[in-house]
């Protein structure tokens, strides 16, 4: 049984912090996912109900605070590993290897078919996303005018942006831009690939257990095909992200 909202842990339950939407890893039909399917293979392999506790912060790095204050305990959120992650939380090893996309909408921008083509146009990311430092960077070399920060849970606002015109370009991981766009009119991914990151699960600092559990489950999930087949389900690929060379 699954359960949105926060309440008191007790053993039997694994209560884990998710940002909605994010398809394909949350936010599907009939609330399922590939982040939903693990952590549900997961705490059926500890023995463990699943909580999820929905996180509606405006910057998804606020979602780490919830490990330390023990809201819940760890993180699946198509969450990529970051040296600055690494000071808020402990990391399992990753269940996914994927990165960051581009979306225009051709029809405004016929002649935008990869980073490379911005000068003078605007990114737009979600606050906290780690497409964020990317498009920053772009901005600082003179390869994009601005970058316009949306709050996390704004993703729609930022499409329909991206539609009307009111924003040129957005930047997210590849899997879930190229699911929220598909019935936008006019809006494509142009490129894959921008950048590589390591996806995992995240605990609180600290908690070796927890993380030790965590892993040695996933890794059975690994051994016995389940993950890859959770891969195949939810992206067509059952070792990486879509347009990303296997490894």
């Amino acid at each position: 049984m699954r359960q949105w909202g926060t309440s008191v842990c007790t053993m039997a339950t694994l209560r884990v912090g998710a940002a909605l939407p994010d398809p394909p890893f949350n936010g599907m039909p009939g609330d399922g996912g590939l982040d939903i399917d693990l952590i549900n293979a997961i705490g059926s392999a500890l023995g463990l109900t699943v909580e999820l506790v929905s996180y509606g912060g405006v910057d998804f790095n606020g979602i780490f605070d919830g490990l330390n204050s023990g809201s819940y305990d760890c993180v699946i959120a198509g969450t990529t590993v970051t040296a600055a992650r690494e000071q808020e939380a402990a990391f399992a090893p990753p269940y996914l290897i994927s990165g960051q996309s581009l979306a225009v909408n051709t029809a405004m921008h016929p002649d935008v078919r990869s980073v490379d083509d911005l000068t003078g146009l605007t990114i737009g990311v979600q606050r906290g996303n780690t497409s964020q430092p990317i498009a920053e960077e772009l901005v600082a070399r003179g390869k994009a005018s601005a970058v316009r920060l949306y709050p996390y849970g704004d993703i729609r606002k930022a499409l329909d942006d991206l539609s009307s015109g009111a924003c040129d370009a957005f930047m997210k991981l590849a899997p879930v831009l190229t699911e929220l766009v598909q019935d936008v009119t006019d809006v494509e991914v142009v490129q894959r690939g921008i950048s590589r990151e390591s996806i995992a699960i995240a605990v609180a600092l600290g908690d070796d257990a927890m993380l030790a559990r965590i892993a040695k489950a996933q890794a059975g999930l690994e051994a016995d095909g389940t993950l890859q087949g959770l891969r195949r389900k939810w992206l067509g690929n059952p070792y990486v992200d879509q347009g990303l060379a296997a490894h």
